[in-house]
This record gives C-alpha cells, structure tokens and sequence, in this order.
C-alpha cells in the first residue's frame, strides 16, 4: 500500500487522512501539538450558523481513530521530500507523496502598539475571545455589566506598516459573529464595530451582517481606531473617524477586541528554500495555479492543503482537504 505523509493534524490534516484512506492509500500524520484539531480546538462556535466548533472536531477525532490511522503528536518536522520527512528528533520516516496542512499563523497585535494589547487588561484579541466564550469567562474581561464593547477590524490584515498586505478574508464575518454573540450574553450594552470595508463573500455571511444590525443592534462604522488609553474608572477610551460622515469619534469602552488576521507560518520560509516550494508574496505557500492545480505545489509528490496556501474558513479548509486527497491518489495511481 502506498504512503502518504500529511504535515498537519489540524482539519485539513484530518480530512486529507480519512479521504485517503477511502481511496486506499495509507495515510500518516503528523502533528506538532499534543493533539489533532489545530486552531479549530480554539473556536467557540462557527460563522454563519453558530456549530459549535467542537461538534465538528469531535466527528473528525472520532473519524480518524475509528480508521485506525497513525498519527504522531508532539512531533516536528525538520524538512522534507516527496520521499521523506525529517523530524526534529532525528528520525526519517520515508513514503510516497507528501502533503502540507500546516495551516496558518495568527498576527500578533502587540507590533500595533497603539492599541495596547498585552499593556492594557481591557484589550484583548478575537482569538482570546474565543477562548473566553470556551470558559465562560467573558464576563471576566468586559465586567458584569460593560456599557459598550468594541472590535476592531483587520488588526493585522491590508496593513502595508506591518508587511501584511493580503486580506484574510475571515475577519469580518468572524467580528460581526462576536459581537452577535457577546450581544446575547450582554443585551443592554452597546456593540461597536470599526472597519475598513465589510466584506461578506459567503453563503449566509450578508445575511448575519444584516441581522447583527437589524435584530441585534449592533452598530457599524466605517473607521480606524487610532489609539486606545486606559481611564481613571478602569474603561479604555479609544479615538477613532467616521469615515463616512467626516467627524472624529472618541468614546469609553468597557473591551475593545482586536480581530487579527491571519499570517504565514514562519517554517514556510525555510521550507521553500529546502524543498524548493514556491511562496506568495504575502508568505503562505503558493499552489502550481489557483485553477486546475490548487492542491499541487509544483514538485511532483508534494501537495497542499488547506490554509497553508491562503486564509481560508473551515469549509473551504475541509473542501480543499478533499480535492488534496483525490490528486494525491490519481498521483499514486500512476506512480
């Protein structure tokens, strides 16, 4: 039977695994976390309908074992061919093809120091949100009873001060989810979104927008938040434009949330030069083309998955896992 080692144990990972398996080629993951899921461990629930994260993480784990597939937690990968993998601990696994399902990386809002992430408790990321919808502990954060909440869109993202030029295409559905969210748990404050440009390029993605607005209340404006101060009452008081009317904005905010956008992995860099991978000027890992061949890298043997090659939502992730599996096995068919 042949081999094919999977880089990635996240749903891309996962999803690659159980589709070959199904086409009877034997499947190897490898995962540098302590276990499979990736940053889907981290969601509380997925845009546009509201899943809770872990249903789908749950089925994938239950998948994967079920299947009997091998998997290595806590293992890294030093480099690689379509022939081998080198781990960092020193051992060589060989196979057949390869593919890479490493995902992405997420921004760290501390470079934009105008917000104070990581200075002030009352700023905090999308990605710490997340884990405090988990916890339940948003209350801990925001306070019992905040007046007004404020995300703050592409923190991160379409930023050329910070080399992250690409849209990461989530962001502005994942801030309008958020703030639906944080308006159930506090229905008397006051939720404000600062953004750019909305962008809702999905199936149901307008639809929430509208519904954030006309059912929840919660309101839009087109601007940037310029920098963000703690006040004498413990609240942050931020700056900001109107964009569309002209007029500067200044108000207190009981959290401000920083939605980050998505990067490259810093392996990716390394990786191109050792294994010859093309990389996008944006960073990620760049496919042979975006049409015919959005799963292939260019070098016969190695494939793609997922959002290794560009930010992608957890449906287009599993979709694309899928066709990276289908070229894989008409690869090794012909092999």
């Amino acid at each position: 039977m042949k081999k094919t080692i999977i880089i990635g144990g996240g749903p891309a990972g996962m999803q690659t695994a159980l589709n070959l398996a199904q086409r009877g080629v034997e499947p190897v993951i490898i995962e540098r976390e302590n276990e499979l899921g990736g940053k889907l461990r981290d969601w509380h629930v997925l845009f546009p309908t509201f899943t809770p994260a872990s249903d789908i993480l749950t089925e994938l784990r239950r998948k994967i074992r079920e299947k009997g597939i091998e998997v290595h937690l806590s293992t890294e990968v030093e480099s690689f061919t379509a022939q081998q993998v080198e781990l960092t601990d020193g051992r060589t696994l060989t196979c057949d093809a390869v593919v890479v399902a490493t995902g992405f990386a997420l921004f760290d809002a501390r470079i934009k120091e105008e917000y104070g992430y990581g200075i002030y408790d009352k700023v905090i990321t999308s990605a710490d949100l997340e884990r405090l919808f988990n916890e339940g502990q948003v209350a801990k954060a925001a306070g019992e009873h905040p007046r007004r909440i404020a995300f703050l869109h592409c923190v991160g993202s379409r930023d050329e001060k910070v080399c992250q030029q690409h849209c990461s295409r989530v962001c502005c559905v994942t801030g309008v989810k958020q703030a639906i969210e944080t308006k159930r748990l506090f229905p008397e404050a006051d939720i404000f979104n600062f953004y750019m440009d909305i962008r809702m390029f999905g199936p149901g993605y307008e639809e929430l927008y509208r519904e954030a607005q006309q059912q929840y209340g919660i309101h839009f404006v087109r601007g940037r938040i310029s920098e963000a101060a703690p006040t004498h009452d413990n609240r942050l008081q931020i700056k900001a434009e109107d964009t569309l009317t002209g007029r500067p904005l200044r108000m207190s905010v009981d959290l401000l949330v920083l939605l980050v956008g998505m990067r490259a992995n810093d392996e990716n860099a390394a990786w191109a030069v050792k294994t010859g991978l093309n990389r996008a000027t944006s960073g990620f890992l760049q496919p042979q083309d975006l049409f015919l061949h959005n799963v292939q890298s260019g070098i016969e043997g190695i494939f793609y998955a997922g959002a290794v090659t560009a930010p992608k939502t957890i449906g287009e992730t599993v979709n694309e896992a899928t066709a990276a599996a289908n070229a894989v096995a008409n690869y090794l068919a012909k092999a």
